[in-house]
């Protein structure tokens, strides 16, 4: 999931550990399944939306276009299933061990785009303040981008 942002700070311990002005907080959940490939494939999605502005018109630029910075959060959460029960279930969230370096590829990735990447701190609780720009929000599935299009 990702939102579009005026600024965000990521607080560990009542440090801070990262924060960004304008641009996107991406919350990063890694699936049974999801590899390296996905989180390169998914970054560059991430990095070519069009969710800024330029001028009049509306959802025309990128965060690398508008020289954003994005906030990698990691958060297994967003792979919780609540279809039956009232406690969700987290048994398709990759291991620790296979998430960690999955969202540091997807981070990586980033930079690689030339795109200024501020990270939170994998298995931490952490305390994520953002102000929401827009309000934009979206979420992108990894079996969206999963494939390359044919």
């Amino acid at each position: 999931m990702l939102q579009r942002v005026s600024g965000a700070s990521v607080v560990v311990g009542g440090d801070c550990i990262a924060s960004i002005g304008h641009g996107l907080v991406v919350l990063v959940g890694v699936q049974d399944g999801d590899d390296m490939a996905v989180a390169r494939r998914m970054a560059s999605k991430v990095a070519r939306l069009r969710v800024f502005a330029n001028g009049d018109r509306g959802f025309d630029r990128t965060v690398a276009e508008v020289e954003g910075a994005v906030l990698v959060v990691s958060q297994f959460t967003l792979m919780g299933d609540v279809r039956r029960g009232n406690r969700p279930s987290w048994t398709g969230a990759a291991a620790p061990g296979v998430a960690a370096p999955v969202v540091e590829a997807f981070a990586e990735a980033l930079e690689t785009a030339g795109i200024e990447v501020q990270r939170g701190r994998f298995g931490a609780m952490m305390d994520v303040a953002l102000v929401n720009d827009g309000p934009v929000t979206l979420v992108l599935e990894s079996d969206e981008v999963a494939r390359p299009p044919a």
